[in-house]
């Protein structure tokens, strides 16, 4: 019978300990800044947007936040899709296949989807009728992942515990 060979990084798991799921401390703080700072991002967008519009005789005008916010925030979702990506392998399969906080790993799936999805009709697929509609989802979806994500967390550590 043939053997595998083993990864020096990532050694198997043994029947007697429990799996880990835990991200290491590098990729689990760069998820939690990450969030944060798109979080952020986006918040500044609205506010700018939706409450700091600037007169002027021609009528209200985007305030000087609002695009630099945007691309920020754009910058940060394309960031994002990477951290996303690199939790496939070692956070969620795993996970996934010793069936433990399937509910919110699917829902946070589930809500980066659609950000990812409406953030690319935002830019690509919105016309002047859907636009709105496309925005708010963004936004609405956008402002409940922090909670989301601290749910998901909070439930993944009690369950181990």
């Amino acid at each position: 019978m043939r053997s595998h060979k083993q990864s020096l990084h990532h050694p198997p798991l043994h029947k007697h300990r429990a799996p880990h799921f835990r991200l290491e401390r590098w990729h689990r703080w760069s998820m939690y800044a990450l969030v944060a700072a798109l979080t952020l991002s986006g918040v500044v967008w609205l506010i700018a947007h939706f409450f700091l519009r600037v007169a002027n005789e021609f009528g209200e005008s985007v305030h000087p936040w609002e695009h630099p916010a945007i691309q920020i925030h754009g910058a940060l979702a394309m960031l994002s899709c990477l951290l996303i990506g690199s939790l496939f392998h070692l956070h969620m399969r795993r996970a996934h296949r010793a069936k433990r906080n399937r509910a919110s790993g699917w829902s946070m799936v589930a809500l980066m989807a659609i950000l990812i999805v409406s953030g690319y009709a935002l830019y690509y697929l919105a016309s002047d009728n859907t636009h709105l509609i496309w925005s708010t989802l963004h936004w609405a979806i956008g402002l409940a992942l922090p909670v989301a994500l601290t749910l998901h967390i909070y439930l993944g550590r009690r369950a181990l515990s």
